[in-house]
């Protein structure tokens, strides 16, 4: 995928979030973003249900190879996928 054309979305305020290796809460954590980045979201898949600051979803963000975060600690502006579903 072309790096140039994927889209970054803000982490919610005030949230250091954990960076898991794959779309749910029992992948292990692989890192923790700071406060105040915006991520990119590579594409997206189903994965375990979580709430946050934008809302309860069961929607994981790829961010990079092997690396997820919950949607529901993106602000994408709405509640469902936002690019391609990963393969």
């Amino acid at each position: 995928m072309d790096t140039n054309s994927v889209k970054r979305y803000p982490v919610a305020p005030g949230v250091r979030l954990n960076v898991r290796s794959g779309p749910g809460t029992h992948y292990g954590i692989v890192k923790l973003l700071p406060e105040g980045v915006n991520v990119p979201v590579n594409c997206q898949t189903p994965g375990t249900w979580v709430s946050g600051p934008y809302g309860t979803s069961n929607i994981w963000d790829n961010i990079a190879n092997g690396q997820y975060v919950s949607d529901a600690y993106v602000r994408t502006g709405v509640d469902g996928y936002v690019t391609v579903r990963c393969a």
